[in-house]
């Protein structure tokens, strides 16, 4: 059945829509790609592609998916519509009800609902509503500093899609510290939450159906060095067992009414207590490596969607394996001089899963070097 199907992944130049084309493509679905322009081409360049639609802004690309696929269902099943980063899943959230009878998508039942729990203190509210443990933390506009608060702080856009996102991360020990970070601070509102020391972070990947009434997570993955602002490209992927925690996922899921693939993200602290961070209501960067474990989650959803309910289809782990986003991973660690090109290389060849680097679809780190040797050569 979902041979018969469209398949419609909207995205970006980036090795993130590019494991969803290869999740589909390596299990038989050739998909339709709508790809904003880039000076870099990766997604683009991928063997799994059927059509490809290159677009210049999300408006553009919604327009074209309006125009050219927007009335298959009067004839068929709805296509499937996948997104892959926060700033097209918004535009597409917006348009709920324009969208809502023509494809299968990434959605909470109304316009504008994915958009408000993406906000961090909506979506902290509901965690500590259904017992998950929450950093402490407060919403301010930027320049405010609240009376009593403790440092060290970290600060963050209110949400994905305002203000600088990872460039808004600062780690303030001062009041002097935080009123500088404001100095460069691009978002209005921020969340300055507590500081700790993390051990690792602890991430879910899985998808939902019937508005979030069911839910199925697949993997668990913790980084294998940890960065302070930032998450690690070499992980470990492992098996779910922390079944403490199914129940209350679940109760935010359903409230939510989330139906989408998904990444749930914690904190670990020293003493391994898990802190909620947030959920991506979109493909994440690592769910490829579901698919590499044999769980491919855009095929599990769409196929689920069609049934409204999710059966078994969870393959535990014989054993845990690593996955590595290989070019940043090769640029922190050996440009940097924090281990030799071979201790890497090792890493490499026994990583399981690998972003860019695809056996059978090498035109996407073909074009990546071509791009690299280009901007190297013309500096020259």
């Amino acid at each position: 059945m979902l041979n018969e199907c469209t398949y419609i992944v909207f995205g970006v130049e980036h090795y993130n829509p590019l494991g969803l084309i290869r999740s589909l493509g390596e299990n038989g679905i050739k998909p339709i790609a709508i790809v904003q322009k880039s000076s870099i081409q990766l997604t683009s360049k991928s063997k799994f592609i059927k059509k490809l639609h290159m677009v210049s802004s999300i408006e553009d690309g919604y327009k074209t998916l309006i125009k050219h696929y927007g009335n298959i269902y009067k004839t068929g099943h709805k296509p499937f519509l996948l997104t892959c980063d926060d700033f097209t899943e918004t535009y597409l959230d917006a348009h709920y009800e324009d969208l809502k009878d023509r494809f299968f998508f990434f959605n909470a039942g109304k316009s504008g609902r994915i958009a408000y729990f993406m906000n961090k203190d909506n979506i902290n509210k509901i965690a500590v509503k259904y017992g998950l443990n929450v950093l402490d933390n407060y919403v301010v506009n930027k320049g405010e500093i609240p009376d009593k608060i403790e440092y060290p702080v970290i600060t963050k856009a209110i949400a994905s899609t305002v203000g600088a996102w990872k460039g808004d991360v600062h780690i303030c020990h001062s009041e002097e510290e935080l009123k500088a970070a404001y100095k460069v601070i691009e978002s209005p509102k921020l969340l300055l939450q507590k500081y700790i020391e993390k051990k690792n972070e602890f991430c879910l990947e899985g998808f939902s159906v019937d508005h979030g009434n069911d839910m199925f997570i697949s993997i668990a993955s913790e980084y294998n060095y940890v960065m302070k602002d930032q998450y690690s490209p070499y992980m470990t992927c492992k098996n779910f067992d922390r079944f403490d925690l199914l129940d209350k996922l679940k109760n935010v899921m359903k409230e939510i009414g989330y139906e989408g693939i998904y990444e749930i993200e914690f904190l670990v602290d020293k003493n391994d207590n898990l802190y909620f961070l947030e959920i991506n209501f979109r493909n994440s960067t690592w769910s490829y490596a579901s698919t590499r474990a044999g769980m491919p989650l855009p095929i599990l959803w769409s196929k689920f969607m069609l049934r409204g309910r999710i059966e078994d289809c969870y393959k535990p782990l014989k054993d845990d394996f690593t996955a590595m986003v290989e070019i940043n991973d090769f640029a922190y660690r050996v440009k940097k001089q924090k281990m030799s090109l071979f201790e890497w290389i090792k890493d490499f060849v026994h990583s399981d899963c690998k972003y860019y680097l695809g056996k059978n679809d090498l035109g996407p780190i073909f074009s990546l070097l071509f791009h690299k040797l280009k901007s190297l050569f013309s500096g020259c």
